[in-house]
């Protein structure tokens, strides 16, 4: 299970490991955290904000046609019919809340795929908060939608040209940001990564992800599902959902990672899969690094998943065995876009797509196992509208001589029912 030693602290992963200019904002949030946290009246503003504003909770829908495919049950929790888009937009509006209830006028963010981004400028549009966002500037050309939006809402976007110029880079732009203005400044960190206490309170602020898919699967069908899935990068949507599951032991907990071009391509985001444990970002965890420890740099068509680092409860959950983490290359994420896209009606985001293309693929073993009956549960983070760039340029659709009368992205026939 993931037990919590000490103050965010999960096995031998966490911690902190921040300038010393950082400790005494990370200690005053952590205070002021735990004291909103045991305030009804902070909780209950938090709860009808996102039921109100936000549209929680998020359907959970039986993907009929997608069942039948594979020979188990397959349940999607629609997170992509959130406010903005994505899961995303539960963890800043409580970070937001916070923020106001700490007396600070300014946020600043970092974002990959421009969810986190979009959700930040939303809550600072919300709360009448200044908002600043750091965005890599590769992710600002494949992710221009989200910078259309944020712009839209209010907020300045900020492209990263250093390093890669993806999100490992935004973070450490935004760090930056916040060691100079920490005074007036509160830091809406996007995913379950960093130093205590984010990992823990990202968590929180998504929890009910997990808690409201557990609830809705009891109610519908009286049985928890055989297993559960989602995408990691950060972590936040599947530390989101897994959390209310992890003292279930016969509910499978699956996460899946950015394979990019293949593991063995050395061009890819598995943190957990080919990484050691390392610092990175303020926490200890799995790092992809080179023999002098020197964090290297990841790989994805995903944007949100393009890390090299995972949050620090992941990587304890997965050195504990309660998770099992795989990885999904570029190929099969758009394969399995197009197949939902074309089964269902659904356009998910890629990072999403990773969950679909990793849990199809085990919940056909898990078929084989138990028949029909066997239950599958997929946390569908972020809807596709701000992906259509990279999918217009990946199947060829915004050119005429390679459009076909076929539908794009045919899965694998090895994968076919």
């Amino acid at each position: 299970m993931s037990e919590q030693t000490q103050a965010g602290v999960f096995g031998d992963f966490g911690g902190r490991f921040m300038p010393e200019a950082l400790i005494a904002a990370l200690d005053g949030l952590d205070v002021a955290w735990q004291e909103a946290m045991g305030d009804a009246a902070f909780v209950d503003e938090f709860e009808t904000i996102l039921r109100d504003y936000a549209g929680m909770p998020s359907p959970l829908y039986e993907a009929t046609r997608l069942s039948e495919q594979v020979g188990a049950r397959i349940l999607l929790k629609r997170e992509d019919l959130n406010h903005t888009g994505a899961h995303k937009i539960r963890n800043v509006m409580g970070q937001a809340l916070l923020t106001k209830r700490m007396g600070k006028k300014r946020v600043i963010a970092e974002t990959g795929a421009g969810q986190h981004g979009v959700a930040s400028a939303t809550a600072a549009a919300y709360f009448g908060l200044d908002c600043t966002v750091y965005m890599g500037a590769v992710d600002t050309r494949r992710q221009a939608l989200n910078v259309a939006r944020m712009h839209l809402l209010g907020a300045t976007v900020v492209p990263v040209e250093s390093g890669s110029a993806t999100l490992k880079d935004a973070i450490n732009e935004a760090l930056r940001d916040w060691v100079a203005t920490v005074d007036h400044t509160a830091y809406l960190f996007g995913t379950a990564a960093g130093p205590h206490p984010f990992p823990s309170m990202v968590r929180d602020f998504c929890r009910g992800i997990g808690d409201e898919a557990r609830a809705q699967c009891l109610e519908r069908y009286g049985v928890l599902p055989d297993a559960i899935a989602a995408c990691v990068g950060g972590g936040s949507n599947a530390i989101g959902l897994f959390t209310a599951f992890l003292e279930d032991p016969d509910v499978a907990v699956w996460g899946f990672e950015a394979g990019g071009d293949g593991v063995e391509t050395g061009r890819h985001a598995a943190t957990i899969g080919a990484g050691r444990p390392g610092v990175l970002h303020g926490a200890r965890t799995y790092v992809l690094q080179d023999d002098d420890g020197q964090t290297i740099e990841s790989h994805s068509i995903s944007a949100g998943l393009d890390y090299p680092g995972v949050g620090p409860e992941h990587a304890h959950l997965a050195a504990s065995g309660r998770a099992i983490y795989e990885s999904v290359t570029d190929t099969e994420a758009m394969d399995a876009l197009a197949l939902l896209a074309r089964s269902e009606g659904i356009i998910p985001a890629i990072e999403s797509a990773h969950a679909i293309a990793g849990a199809l693929r085990k919940a056909r073993e898990l078929a084989a196992e138990k028949g029909p009956e066997a239950t599958v549960l997929i946390n569908l983070s972020g809807r596709g509208d701000k992906d259509m760039g990279t999918a217009i340029e990946w199947f060829g659709l915004g050119d005429p001589d390679r459009v076909t009368a076929e539908p794009v992205g045919e899965p694998p026939e090895e994968s076919a029912p």
